[in-house]
This record gives structure tokens, C-alpha cells and sequence, in this order.
């Protein structure tokens, strides 16, 4: 399974559905299953500001608990788009959104969707870009 890994706060944002896009420097052509895995950083800073910490506690999370060096969901990255000023000036993304990504210029956003959290997330060594796992059916 393609695999992609995120620092946290953000892996478990998007595993918990509170972060729907990714956003990148690069643009992936891949459409389809894309499993979130969780990177051995936490940037515990930003896990104490707002809306970072209130999310984070509804659902029982604080700098200090967030799962690590996991595959933590399952997710279908459904588009990628560059952020252009045009998509600025309408206000895109609003809300919690704008705030858990970075919208500059020229970086791309992808379009997750589907996202469904592992109730036992599997224990991984991270990389940088896409990499696969060979995910066994009864891990899901």
C-alpha cells in the first residue's frame, strides 16, 4: 500500500477527519489509497496553540499522547490542485482548514477523502515522499 508520512499534529487530524487536505510542495499524479503514517516528530508547540489544543483534547489527545512512528488511518487522496491566488481571494479553504495547512503560492493541496482510522495502528519507519508497505488485509 502507498504510503505517505506526516508530522504530527497533522497525522492525527487527518486520521481523526479534522484535516481533509494535505498540502505539499510537490503534485502527485496519484489518485486512489493512500495510508497515513504518523512521523516520529511531534511539534509539541504548535500542539499547545488554538485550534491545535481544543481539537486535539475532544478527542483525547494532547502533545504528549499522539501515536508515533504508525500507520494510523487509511485514507483515497480524491484530487490535487495548485494553490493559486485566484483560490486565495475566494476565501479557499476556510475555517480549521486555512489554519492546519500551508496555502502559499505555488505549493498544492491534495484532497483526502474516505479517511478511516486504524483501531490498531501498525508500527513503521517512515520516509520521505510516497513509500509502500506491504500491507496484509487482517492489519486493516
Amino acid at each position: 500500500m502507498k504510503c505517505l508520512t506526516i508530522r504530527q499534529p497533522w497525522a492525527t487530524l487527518i486520521a481523526l477527519g479534522e484535516k481533509q487536505i494535505e498540502t505539499r510542495t510537490w503534485r502527485t499524479a496519484h489518485r486512489g489509497e493512500l495510508a497515513i503514517h504518523a512521523g516520529m516528530q511531534v511539534n509539541k508547540a504548535i500542539c499547545r496553540t488554538e485550534p491545535y489544543q481544543s481539537l486535539l483534547a475532544r478527542h483525547g489527545y494532547t502533545a504528549d499522547n499522539l501515536p508515533t512512528g504508525k500507520i494510523i488511518a487509511v485514507s483515497r487522496i480524491a484530487d490535487c490542485c495548485e494553490v493559486t491566488p485566484e483560490l486565495a481571494q475566494q476565501g479557499w479553504p476556510g475555517g480549521n482548514e486555512y489554519v492546519f495547512g500551508n496555502y502559499a503560492e505555488g505549493r498544492y493541496a491534495w484532497k483526502l477523502e474516505k479517511v478511516v482510522p486504524l483501531v490498531h495502528p501498525i508500527s513503521a519507519k517512515g520516509r520521505l515522499g510516497f513509500w509502500e508497505y506491504p500491507v496484509l488485509e487482517e492489519e486493516l
